[in-house]
């Protein structure tokens, strides 16, 4: 692979690491939505290029556990080359293009079951690796951010008007993280963001995880407890039924198998909430519809009560 250099334009970094091509712009349906997203054609061979605004050393982090991920046969596509710097000061990476599939849109237990499943698949891959060279987590899985407060630096959300979002909303928020910050247990890598979105399958079986820069370095049953919540947000973000997410912990545990400690139980529950919450956030702000704020207006206590929150 070749090293990574700045002060290139998109089109140059492309040809000079994949050869003499084609680039075209795509949506971001499949690779995250922090990320600009381009498909580059070179000798018959095509690559997703994303670029997107990151730390040069946490991309390759997450590059490198993606490759570990492909070369154990799990279903993503495998990294063709590190991450480099452009002219605008954006990185940029190149993958295997994976098309095809379809987004499971299911909230049930049966689609919880195969998205619990695929998690542990990856979870037990990445076992093992350095789990404090990734850096903070994204926002919507940042429920202790430093200093205090109750949500982590969000740009322009933070620069909105904050009267907009009820004090409902950040009074679960803080028994939330209130509940996180007592457990003591240690972290790992995972995947911070497998919703339905980031998914593709065939037949059933997974054929495609996107969004590899989402990984976290957080507790497993957290990381387990915020795709239970999440798993079927597709365009529109969500929070799951709270029986498809009890199918989710229970299916995990099954994977992996071993059971949740008591505390681990919790805990997943805890999280299960926070991507609502942060999504919640954001739809009062937007004045948007209110999708994760009245799920949560259903689901909150009962699921803070399983959290002993």
């Amino acid at each position: 692979m070749s090293k990574p250099r700045a002060g290139q334009s998109l089109v140059d970094w492309c040809a000079s690491r994949l050869g003499p091509g084609e680039l075209k712009r795509l949506t971001s349906s499949a690779g995250g939505q922090m990320s600009d997203l381009y498909q580059y054609d070179a000798d018959g061979t095509s690559a997703a290029i994303k670029v997107r605004a990151d730390s040069l050393e946490r991309v390759n982090r997450c590059l490198d556990a993606q490759r570990k991920a492909a070369k154990e046969g799990f279903a993503c596509a495998k990294p063709l080359t590190v991450a480099g710097m452009l002219d605008d000061g954006l990185v940029v990476s190149a993958e295997e293009w994976r098309p095809g599939g379809e987004m499971l849109r299911d909230d049930d237990g049966g689609a919880a079951h195969l998205s619990a499943v695929l998690l542990a698949q990856l979870m037990e891959i990445l076992a093992g690796e350095a789990s404090d060279e990734i850096g903070p987590p994204p926002p919507w899985v940042h429920w202790n951010p430093p200093g205090g407060g109750v949500w982590a630096r969000n740009g322009p959300l933070d620069q909105m008007d904050q009267r907009l979002v009820p004090e409902s909303i950040r009074d679960h928020a803080r028994r939330v993280s209130a509940r996180l910050r007592q457990s003591p247990l240690p972290r790992v890598i995972g995947h911070g963001d497998l919703e339905a979105q980031n998914i593709r399958w065939k037949d059933s079986k997974p054929w495609a995880v996107f969004d590899w820069d989402s990984l976290v370095s957080l507790p497993e049953a957290a990381i387990v407890g915020a795709a239970s919540g999440a798993f079927a947000s597709a365009e529109t973000p969500t929070l799951a039924p709270i029986e498809s997410s009890g199918e989710f912990i229970d299916s995990y545990e099954w994977a992996r198998g071993r059971p949740l400690t008591k505390d681990e139980r919790e805990v997943s529950w805890a999280a299960s909430l926070w991507p609502a919450l942060h999504n919640a956030r954001g739809e009062h702000l937007f004045r948007s519809p209110l999708i994760a704020a009245a799920a949560i207006t259903d689901q909150a206590e009962q699921r803070l009560a399983l959290a002993k929150a």
